[in-house]
């Protein structure tokens, strides 16, 4: 089961970027630490099936749902997630599965039931608690920078640090890239200020205009990024927020980022 859970190539990759495990004692060392694959396969197993941390079974996983919970606490702190899709990035841009001239950018709501920071009324849930991720993806749809804000903060206070926030790609000689020439987005970025900014960072905004009639052609590019969420909320986890800590909630998400990538690396 853990296997299946965490596959060789996904391990291989996760390994070496962990911090290593504190050193025991040698008096009273007390019970023996988890193993580490043993650990992300009770993180893998919330997140694929949004079960409660206490609910993990641990006769099957050999793991405890709140020794899973410290441990993505840990990595989470040691910002293993951001490294662990960074490095996924630039295998696929080495492999020529990158097209990041173009990207595009969007905004999906989730409800909140716990609270806690980076969530706020949603307009669209009659106010309920919510959150919102904001995701950045290539031509293809392959997620390269998101983020977490309250449910009620606008889609386009996202686009510059969304862009910023993208890591600077390697995997090929030169200048690592980390800037699209192209961005399209919906009508909710329709501002003109973000327009200048984006063409002071030498990005072409495509954005559509509001009140313009539909047609414009931008959906041709643009609705992979939907795609792309379909594909995050196919993690039952990142459905609905559980996690009261936001920095937890995003690790996930950022979690399910690297493995969406990695599939892509073995699906061409």
């Amino acid at each position: 089961m853990i296997r299946d859970l965490v596959p060789d190539d996904l391990w291989a990759r996760i390994a070496p970027i962990l911090p290593p495990p504190p050193q025991r004692r040698n008096r009273h060392p007390g019970r023996r630490r988890t193993d580490d694959r043993t650990a992300l396969a009770g993180i893998l197993f919330v997140l694929r099936t949004g079960a409660a941390w206490r609910d993990v079974p641990r006769q099957e996983m050999g793991c405890s749902g709140i020794t899973a919970w410290r441990r993505l606490r840990d990595w989470t702190e040691a910002g293993v997630w951001p490294r662990l899709h960074a490095a996924i990035l630039a295998e696929l841009r080495k492999a020529g599965l990158l097209e990041t001239d173009d990207c595009a950018i969007d905004g999906s709501h989730v409800r909140s039931l716990k609270g806690g920071a980076h969530t706020g009324p949603s307009p669209v849930d009659r106010g309920r608690p919510g959150s919102k991720h904001h995701i950045i993806v290539d031509r293809k749809g392959t997620p390269l920078a998101v983020s977490l804000t309250g449910g009620n903060r606008h889609d386009v206070t996202q686009l510059i640090p969304l862009i910023d926030a993208i890591p600077r790609i390697r995997g090929l000689r030169g200048r690592p890239r980390h800037r699209p020439q192209r961005l399209y987005a919906d009508r909710g970025y329709d501002f003109d200020k973000y327009r200048r900014l984006l063409r002071r960072r030498g990005i072409a905004p495509k954005i559509a205009r509001r009140g313009a009639p539909h047609g414009s052609g931008l959906g041709k590019t643009r609705w992979v990024v939907e795609r792309t969420f379909a594909w995050l909320h196919q993690f039952k986890r990142l459905r609905i927020r559980y996690e009261m800590r936001a920095d937890l909630h995003l690790g996930l998400l950022q979690l399910a980022c690297g493995i969406i990538c990695l599939r892509a690396a073995f699906q061409s």
